[in-house]
């Protein structure tokens, strides 16, 4: 029987695309939710032509839809790029693959319920537990460009995302199904119809409805306010340290920051200032002692008398450990008997000299992270040390900006919901993000990050203020909206105002119950499915 490859190939292209273009559209979310079809269709087709080897061409699917979206990663790191995009289909691809060996086993819907359920339960490992994590492309993610619409993740952060997304795929893949079958007019009577195609209606547009009522009738809640400027110094990060001295990039912040400060009138204002410096600022500076570094001495100086000024900026830190032998999986030795851990750091200072200090704990794996230490630590110290080992902390601990509390999500804990939600639980009334994007150029890269910090503003209803070495800088309000924002690739400031809240919104008390109860069904249906394949069937 000849093979349907043409279908195979149309079908391909036309999932790959539907599923791209809400990452590089603005409001373009809606199709994901018929992005989907045409994979289970090639599914379907396969099964007709009786077709077994469909796996190239899921893959393949996977392959296309990740690299239109996340190609961008090449320009850090071409084996990086090229790894994560082959990586993260192989996962993809695999889900499918094992959806497609569940329907030997399972009957009528199951077998879509497990794909779903397997998808999501995926989804949340990466968020969660997953040290190797990736989850650029969650399905909820889709819906970034698109914040009106998804109001509702206050309730269901960004899983609830992927579930709506992967009902609406199944109930249009399903009513299809039937009407190209005949089942539609054979098995279907007219109230069958008229509540099947009327559920799905619903599925597909109360969503929206619901976000647009939340959206309009939302009026920001505000405890007090904080006068803030963002510092966007616009440094090349490949020839950061390099094409400058220290003391030359501290004199930008410097010469950004100065009118500002010295403008300000401390005594007739009653909030404090908060000045954001973007991610690795500066580098070495010891996390025990960070005054001994030179620029954090310059930055004191710039401080000086300036009541009520507090600066916040991200440093590359270090700190030293006296042990014989290693004290830690991810400690390099400096010197016999001395040992030091490497820190991206976000560092909170005023103008009493005082010093609070966070670590990034979610980190860029390869060049931040050394994964699973006792497996890749020893092949890394064969290849000379190549990966990064930085070390971050347990728990999401609150920097203050004149006795408020902020959460500061350095660069990729941005993209991690119900973790952001963590700094809420601590106490933080607004959120801010430090990040340095400049490593993808101008690429869809830094705009889709931006994005990402409007779906956390929604989760959990803060304030947030974004700083990023190149852009894009922008203040954005608790409807994810971005209320002001700098351009790409050059120097600039923005002054902006973030309202304060202490309230907690569904997400951040429960957390993240639709990936939880996923990921339950996929435990069950994976055990009944191990079950069916081992035992045999007369035994059932």
């Amino acid at each position: 029987m000849k093979r349907p490859q043409g279908i195979f190939a149309v079908l391909s292209v036309m999932s790959a695309a539907m599923m791209s273009l809400p990452f590089l559209v603005p409001h373009a979310g809606f199709l994901s939710l018929a992005g989907l079809v045409p994979l289970l269709v090639m599914d379907k087709t396969a099964e007709r032509y009786q077709v077994r080897r469909l796996w190239p061409w899921h893959y393949l699917t996977f392959v296309m839809w990740n690299a239109a979206t996340t190609f961008w990663v090449c320009n850090a790191t071409v084996g990086g790029g090229i790894f994560a995009v082959l990586a993260n289909s192989l996962q993809m691809s695999l889900i499918f693959g094992l959806f497609r060996l569940s329907k030997k086993k399972f009957k009528g819907a199951l077998p879509y319920v497990f794909l779903a359920a397997a998808w999501i339960a995926w989804e949340r490992w990466y968020l969660t537990s997953a040290q190797i994590s990736w989850p650029w492309l969650v399905l909820g993610n889709s819906f970034a460009k698109s914040s009106k619409s998804i109001q509702w993740y206050e309730w269901t952060g960004t899983l609830g995302g992927s579930l709506w997304v992967w009902a609406c795929n199944l109930g249009i893949f399903g009513l299809l199904y039937s009407y190209l079958t005949g089942k539609w007019d054979k098995n279907f009577g007219r109230a069958a119809k008229f509540s099947s195609a009327g559920f799905l209606a619903a599925l597909l547009i109360c969503p929206f409805i619901v976000s647009r009522v939340v959206y309009s009738g939302y009026e920001e809640t505000s405890d007090e306010t904080l006068e803030t400027l963002i510092i966007q110094p616009n440094i090349d990060p490949y020839h950061k340290f390099t094409a400058m001295t220290r003391q030359e990039q501290d004199g930008i912040l410097v010469s950004q920051a100065s009118p500002f400060i010295e403008g300000r009138d401390s005594s007739k204002s009653s909030s404090p200032l908060l000045v954001i410096a973007p991610e690795t600022f500066t580098s070495d500076i010891n996390a025990s002692y960070p005054d001994a570094s030179e620029s954090a001495l310059t930055y004191r100086r710039l401080l000086r008398d300036k009541k009520g000024v507090n600066l916040l900026y991200g440093a590359s830190t270090h700190t030293l450990i006296p042990s014989a032998g290693r004290p830690t999986p991810l400690a390099r030795e400096l010197r016999d008997g001395l040992w030091y851990e490497s820190h991206n750091s976000a560092i909170m200072t005023d103008w009493t000299g005082r010093n609070e200090i966070y670590h990034k704990s979610k980190l860029v794996v390869g060049v931040e992270l050394t994964p699973y230490p006792a497996v890749f630590r020893p092949l890394d110290d064969l290849l000379g040390g190549v990966m990064g080992r930085d070390v971050g902390q347990e728990e999401r601990t609150p920097l203050h900006c004149g006795g408020v509390p902020l959460g500061c999500a350095i660069c990729y804990e941005s993209v991690y919901g119900e973790y952001c939600t963590e700094y809420v639980k601590a106490g933080a009334k607004a959120l801010v993000v430090i990040t340095n994007d400049s490593w993808w150029g101008n690429t869809p890269g830094y705009r889709q990050h931006l994005d990402y910090s409007r779906l956390r503003a929604i989760e959990t209803r803060r304030d947030i203020a974004r700083c990023a070495n190149s852009g894009i800088s922008a203040f954005i309000n608790q409807r994810g909206d971005i209320v002001s924002r700098t351009s790409w690739w050059e120097p600039a400031t923005l002054e902006g105002t973030l309202h304060l809240s202490s309230g907690e919104t569904f997400f951040v008390r429960h957390g993240d119950i639709c990936g939880r109860l996923c990921t339950f069904v996929f435990i069950l249906l994976l055990l009944l499915l191990l079950v069916r394949s081992i035992v045999p069937e007369s035994y059932r």
